[in-house]
């Protein structure tokens, strides 16, 4: 299984690669680690990304608004926030193979092994029973699932008191307890566990000393706070209401490894809703569902989506869960949605000497409002999309394709970098003048390819590797009736389209409103 998931890992790598959707930052010069940059493809893609987030945060939401607030802040706001204090991570290196790990990353790990193993019983046991299989009984009665359940139960008590308490020699134990090996070499040679802070910091100004010290943020969502009382007032905005933004944010993590998955500068899209005390578990639970909606309705599989709730709740949080992703990797975090409580504005009150509050005029009293939070990595949902999408499919000859097997990326088309293909049948008899045409007026609707070199077939792979909806095909007969081959993507039918019809047609599949009035 591991062997599966790393192939189909650098499989997606390559294919990023090789077709301009993502390259390693500054190559040319070796690279540089946890470091990636967006191609030609890739920014395309990532920006249909954001406008769908963006869009359904805004536009379909009248009490939300978006900011863009600056990624450098005053460095206090780091201070009141916690990150200076507490933003630590666990790390642990193996003295053999010279690699550094998250502690809790590897015990997380371990834990996902035994809840695999459970995974593994209980589908033999449904062959073996058919239809009579009762999967709660069988997991609450089988002493084999038992003992794994209770080891995993006490390993996450442990490692949630180890966690809050900030006990690293309680983490040492715990990996020496659970016997875990170094993934690369093999042996639990391991160093003592210590606190390494995340945040990376620069100076400001033309002298370097500690009075102009400053941060790169490591989190979008501070920007959103100290900016609570401005949108509020200036935007005349009521409770309940939201603040969105997409923007950098930059962690010196520990182990950046796993392509786009875990990066040292990636990018976040966060709504921080703000709700009277007391209505937060409601509206945590209305932001549980609603994200899940957005997600699912990309069409990526209803089952590689999870719910993972957090036994190690951050200082600031009530309730906290993660919409997991099944990465390559196996289900990973994608969203996190957290009830962040009073925490922030009171510390920033606290910090600043400001209030930051919200007079509500029903009750005719202040208070500082909860916060309920939604936050998705940019990257990690363009790796979700990208290694879904990415298939190899064995053909049956057909007319006009090439070979037998192809690579395809069935992206969804509302995100796909480019929406149609225009393609001459051949570049003469005016079939290439045609085309432009053709061309020139679609792409006042569309992103279109044009493309007129090698054959016919091979030009439908290259779109099929770049994930094209559609191509639209320029041949003889357009020029007698103004019709056009029209090739579905996905189901490779083809069509005689009427070119004034052509708008309508893929506009159907390929916009976003289509996509957004699809989320009930």
């Amino acid at each position: 299984m591991a062997n599966e998931q790393d192939n189909q890992l650098k499989k997606v790598i390559s294919h990023a690669k090789e077709y301009g959707f993502i390259f390693p930052s500054s190559e040319i010069y070796d690279g540089l680690s946890a470091v990636y940059d967006y191609g030609q493809n890739g920014a395309e893609l990532k920006n249909n990304i954001k406008e769908y987030w963006w869009k359904f945060m805004t536009q379909m939401h009248d009490n939300i608004v978006g900011i863009d607030a600056a990624i450098f802040m005053h460095p206090t706001t780091w201070k009141a926030s916690g990150h200076v204090d507490a933003f630590n991570d666990p790390m642990v290196d193996n003295k053999d193979s010279k690699k550094r790990y998250r502690a809790d990353v590897l015990i997380e790990d371990a834990i996902g092994k035994m809840e695999e193993k459970i995974a593994k019983e209980v589908e033999k046991a449904a062959k073996r029973f058919g239809e009579s299989f009762d999967k709660d009984m069988f997991v609450k009665t089988n002493p084999r699932v038992a003992e794994y359940q209770k080891k995993i139960d006490e390993t996450n008590d442990r490692l949630k008191t180890a966690m809050s308490s900030g006990n690293m020699e309680a983490m040492k134990q715990l990996i020496i307890d659970l016997e875990i090996n170094d993934p690369i070499s093999g042996t639990k040679n391991w160093t003592d566990v210590r606190q390494f802070n995340l945040m990376f910091s620069t100076e400001m100004g033309s002298v370097a000393d500690d009075a102009n010290k400053i941060y790169l943020r490591p989190e979008t969502a501070q920007g959103i706070f100290v900016n609570f009382l401005n949108v509020q007032k200036t935007g005349r905005m009521k409770i309940p209401f939201g603040i969105a933004q997409i923007g950098k944010a930059f962690r010196n993590e520990i182990v950046a490894r796993q392509f786009i998955f875990r990066m040292r500068e990636f990018e976040q899209m966060e709504m921080q809703f703000f709700v009277k005390p007391g209505t937060e578990m409601e509206w945590y639970e209305h932001w549980k569902q609603t994200r899940m909606k957005w997600h699912k309705a990309l069409g990526l599989g209803n089952d590689n989506y999870r719910f993972h709730d957090h036994l190690n709740l951050a200082h600031y949080a009530n309730a906290a869960c993660d919409i997991q992703f099944n990465f390559p990797m196996g289900f990973k975090e994608l969203e996190g949605i957290h009830s962040r409580t009073d925490f922030d504005l009171k510390s920033h009150e606290k910090f600043s000497g400001k209030k930051l509050q919200y007079f509500d005029v029903e009750s005719n009293q202040n208070y500082v409002p909860y916060v309920v939070e939604t936050s998705v990595g940019l990257d990690r949902l363009f790796l979700s999309i990208l290694s879904n999408s990415l298939k190899e499919e064995k053909l049956a000859s057909a007319e006009g394709e090439e070979g037998n097997e192809r690579v395809v990326l069935s992206i969804p088309p509302a995100l796909a970098p480019y929406k149609i293909a225009v393609l001459p049948l051949v570049k003469k008899d005016g079939l290439d003048e045609k085309a432009k045409s053709i061309a020139d007026d679609l792409r006042s609707s569309f992103r279109c390819y044009y493309e007129e070199k090698d054959t016919i077939g091979k030009r439908y792979r290259r779109m099929d590797a770049i994930g094209t909806p559609y191509c639209i095909t320029i041949d003889h007969q357009t020029l007698q009736d103004n019709t056009v081959t029209l090739r579905d993507r996905d189901t490779m039918k083809q069509e005689r389209v009427a070119i004034a019809a052509l708008k309508d047609k893929v506009s159907e599949s390929v916009s976003l409103t289509g996509l957004l009035q699809s989320i009930k």
